[in-house]
């Protein structure tokens, strides 16, 4: 499912100044990538040739290297956990990387609770668990939430019913 993000000039998003970001990706050591979401609407051509090039970015990086780097006006923006790398990029000149990096931290954090010590095998069987602990997060490419447990209170909610 695609959302359109709402970031320009006008928007109530710009006017309150949050962050905008564009995609987040989430791929292992072998650029395989296990969960993608985008917040702005790109032809699957772009899409694949935008994460292909962004995973290998990252992954031929350095640890003494620093974490984010810009590519195609897009402020990229990742950090490795295990076997995991987390990407996120973001439009603009203004944004804060190391705010982005306390939003990856968070997510991890979130996801670390729910699936308890998260590998790359819970993201692979329980995508739609890991989409949606995301989506309490951003909205439209706004972060909306860091609480953990304002996040995870209805994906708990809704494992008690059965439905997720």
């Amino acid at each position: 499912k695609e959302i359109r993000a709402s970031g320009g000039a006008g928007s109530p998003a710009a006017a309150l100044g949050a962050m905008t970001l564009r995609f987040v990706l989430m791929v292992n050591k072998q650029g395989q990538t296990r969960l993608a979401q985008y917040y702005e609407r790109l032809p699957m051509d772009e899409r694949c040739a935008l994460e292909a090039e962004v995973i290998r970015k990252c992954l031929a990086r350095t640890e003494t290297q620093c974490s984010f780097f810009e590519y195609r006006g897009y402020k990229v923006v990742y950090r490795r956990y295990a076997s995991l790398f987390f990407i996120v990029g973001v439009e603009g000149d203004d944004e804060n990387e190391l705010s982005i990096l306390e939003f990856i931290h968070a997510l991890v954090e979130t996801l670390d609770r729910y699936f308890e010590n998260v590998c790359e095998l819970d993201i692979m069987f329980n995508l739609e668990k890991a989409h949606f602990i995301l989506d309490e997060m951003v909205m439209n490419g706004c972060i909306i939430e860091t609480n953990k447990n304002n996040i995870l209170s209805p994906v708990m909610l809704l494992d008690k019913t059965g439905s997720l």
